[in-house]
């Protein structure tokens, strides 16, 4: 029997790996498909290499006057950065780590034991880290008409010269603008009134703004109703019809959860993800679960970070938690989204005084350099504690992480005030929407 079975080999299982060999424990890695899981392989790293892309040749449109725009090529190029970091992130670690490598897929057969290509493998404890996979609506004749999904839209077969996303949210706007910078014509069908309609209203209208910026068709607050072939793939909706080359399905993932989990006595949450208390302990006291599977906010630091906290729980019983409020996401559109936090419409459910201000990027000197004036940073407090901060602008991305230990670790506006942050950058944005608070910031000279 082994003291540990981690199932699931991409973000939160290689960090579960990790912390068992930091606990002297040696563990049994089991995952089928790619090593290294979403992220490395279809997921962050060729999307924002691709995003990337875009944005050097958006610079040289700029720079030379001239229309021009990437080869459909460079789509294979990025495979050659995804096969290096798949290899020297992943498949390298599991000869450098003492580990047991099982290729295939388990299912539970009892509360102590996976079978895997025929073989009972049994364990004191268990890790699911299985992730999740593109969620596809029950669209009338979109199976038979065909889609994409962020796996054919990072490798695509042919050159399109239009699209249709159905979505919303993270991956739609980044796929969007990816696409349109490889002048693809674009257009997001979005079944809510509002893009990202989670985050702040100030970031969806900024969201909608970049869209149509581009060149982007955004119509928001529309029912799929069927697809259909026409001369090419035909999105039928409640508000009329439009035509593209390609559909891609940005409406979300689901978790992986057929495991068999209820042979293991495992239930799942409302989210259709497994079930964990908050110390990511399942129904079976004996099995952990992280990451995607989850079916709550899937990013991939969290899932690493979750996977990490997970075994050690199990191995060692510490009853580690993760504080999700302080957990930071980024939309990496140019310019980039980015939130940590409680909005200010869920900071004003909890008790005591709730402030907020808005600092408009123009008021910033780096984003003035940059000539990058658009969007803004807004930090919503609770007694004087900062509780959210919600950012739009150039690179907000790299600045984003400081306003999640603020956050974490209780910050004042006044403790942001008194740090002095490096003159001219974009994260001097969260020192001075702290000046806000107390200053009229237009009225301050550059490093007051």
């Amino acid at each position: 029997m082994y003291k540990l079975a981690i199932i699931g080999y991409g973000a939160s299982g290689f960090a579960g790996m990790i912390k068992a060999n930091e606990l002297g424990v040696k563990p049994v890695l089991i995952g089928k498909g790619e090593v290294g899981g979403t992220c490395v392989n279809v997921g962050c790293v060729p999307s924002k290499r691709m995003l990337h892309v875009g944005e050097i040749y958006k610079v040289a449109r700029e720079v030379t006057g001239s229309e021009v725009y990437p080869e459909f090529t460079a789509f294979r190029e990025k495979d050659l950065l995804v096969q290096e970091m798949r290899k020297t992130k992943y498949e390298d670690l599991l000869s450098y780590y003492d580990v047991e490598l099982i290729q295939g897929e388990a299912r539970f057969v009892s509360p102590h034991a996976v079978k895997v290509n025929g073989k009972v493998i049994e364990a004191e404890k268990f890790l699911i880290a299985t992730g999740s996979s593109p969620l596809v609506p029950d669209i009338p004749g979109i199976r038979e008409v065909g889609f994409w999904t962020n796996r054919e839209a990072l490798s695509p077969d042919r050159k399109i010269d239009s699209l249709v996303v159905i979505g919303g949210r993270a991956l739609a706007l980044e796929f969007a603008q990816m696409y349109r910078r490889m002048n693809v014509d674009v257009a997001i069908l979005q079944r809510s009134s509002m893009l990202i309609p989670d985050w702040e209203p100030e970031a969806s209208i900024e969201a909608r703004r970049i869209m149509e910026r581009e060149g982007i068709s955004v119509v928001t607050g529309v029912r799929v109703k069927e697809v259909r072939r026409g001369a090419g793939k035909v999105v039928v909706t409640d508000k009329g019809e439009v035509e593209a080359d390609e559909i891609l399905l940005a409406t979300g993932r689901k978790p992986n959860v057929e495991l068999g989990l209820e042979n293991a006595g495992i239930s799942l949450n409302e989210r259709g993800g497994i079930r964990v208390n908050q110390e990511l302990r399942t129904d079976n006291p004996n099995v952990y679960a992280a990451g995607d599977v989850l079916g709550g906010k899937m990013l991939e630091a969290l899932a690493g970070r979750q996977g990490s906290v997970a075994v050690e729980n199990a191995l060692t019983g510490s009853h580690k938690t993760i504080d999700e409020n302080a957990v930071p996401q980024v939309i990496f559109t140019q310019p980039n989204l980015a939130r940590v936090g409680l909005t200010e419409v869920e900071a004003r459910t909890r008790e005591g005084k709730v402030e907020s201000r808005v600092l408009p990027m123009s008021s910033v000197a780096k984003a003035e350099i940059l000539d990058a004036r658009d969007g803004f940073v807004k930090m919503v407090t609770l007694n004087g504690k900062v509780v959210g901060v919600h950012a739009v602008g150039e690179n907000v991305a790299e600045m984003i992480g400081e306003a999640s230990l603020a956050i974490r670790l209780g910050a004042s506006v006044d403790d942001l005030v008194e740090t002095v942050h490096v003159f001219p950058t974009i994260a001097e944005s969260l020192r001075l929407v702290a000046l806000a608070f107390r200053s009229d910031v237009s009225r301050l000279s550059c490093c007051v």
